[in-house]
């Protein structure tokens, strides 16, 4: 064995790994406990609003996915939140609450004293996101965006000792200072150039998968059908059972009839 070539490999490797996981940092950003000072910049994708809203379903088939109702296409998991809804069983409107996708905010950034990493994307919730749109809303405050005039944003961040929960928790506020994006032109146009649509960050995943997904949640261990043998020795084909299933005075169904038929076309499907 040849020790040279093997430790050249290991480096390669290890520097393989090193760029893949600094590139996926680089691409996102989060503030640390401390004071930071961000700029947001103007969006590429949509000049008039820097902020992108994004909605996601977290913890269904332990993965996390972004709603095709984002790109104007079919959501399986809301249209079983909407047929739970349709129901007057208060338990299928607590399942319903719990499928709703949950959504996220998405701006492009540039961090004060990092500026040479460039864009980044910076994603928090809706705390945050009222606190900027007051901001923006405010007449004394105006466009913090705008690359001559605008306004950087001052981040206060405390941790799990002072919020009481085992987050951080950020609040913003405008400098009273008015100032450019970057000090001369070409830095100016690299940020405005430079950045990745939030949209097309995410896997998607397609209509198949996520029923697939929503029903292997619904449904956890369950058991495939089959013969068994009962007590008393008798022979019984066994029926798998759904944790949740509709609940309504129509005639019954099988689990799986009645979590198919969902999804079957309908004239009054939904608008999207």
């Amino acid at each position: 064995m040849d020790l040279s070539e093997i430790s050249k490999r290991l480096e390669s490797l290890q520097a393989k790994s090193n760029n893949q996981q600094g590139n996926g940092k680089s691409l996102f950003w989060k503030p640390s406990v401390g004071k930071q000072t961000v700029r947001v910049v103007p969006s590429k994708f949509n000049p008039k609003n820097p902020f992108t809203e994004l909605f996601f379903y977290y913890g269904i088939g332990n993965k996390t996915m972004i709603s095709p109702l984002n790109f104007g296409e079919k959501d399986p998991i809301a249209e079983f939140a909407k047929q739970l809804r349709q129901t007057s069983d208060k338990d299928n409107w607590r399942l319903a609450k719990k499928l709703d996708a949950k959504m996220r905010i998405f701006a492009p950034v540039v961090v004060r004293g990092e500026e040479s990493e460039g864009v980044k994307l910076w994603q928090f919730g809706k705390e945050i996101y009222e606190s900027f749109l007051q901001m923006a809303a405010d007449e004394e405050v105006g466009d913090f965006t705008d690359v001559a005039t605008g306004r950087d944003i001052k981040l206060n961040t405390v941790g799990p000792e002072s919020t009481g929960t085992p987050y951080n928790r950020t609040t913003i506020a405008p400098s009273m200072k008015q100032s450019p994006l970057a000090d001369n032109k070409d830095m100016v146009e690299a940020m405005l150039s430079d950045q990745k649509d939030p949209k097309d960050v995410f896997k998607r995943y397609s209509f198949d998968d996520m029923k697939a997904a929503l029903q292997e949640w619904l449904s956890p261990d369950e058991p495939e059908e089959g013969d068994i043998i009962d007590d008393e020795n008798e022979l019984v084909t066994s029926t798998p059972q759904n944790n949740y299933a509709l609940k309504s005075a129509e005639p019954k169904k099988s689990n799986a009839d009645k979590f198919d038929s969902l999804f079957d076309e309908k004239d009054d499907d939904l608008p999207f």
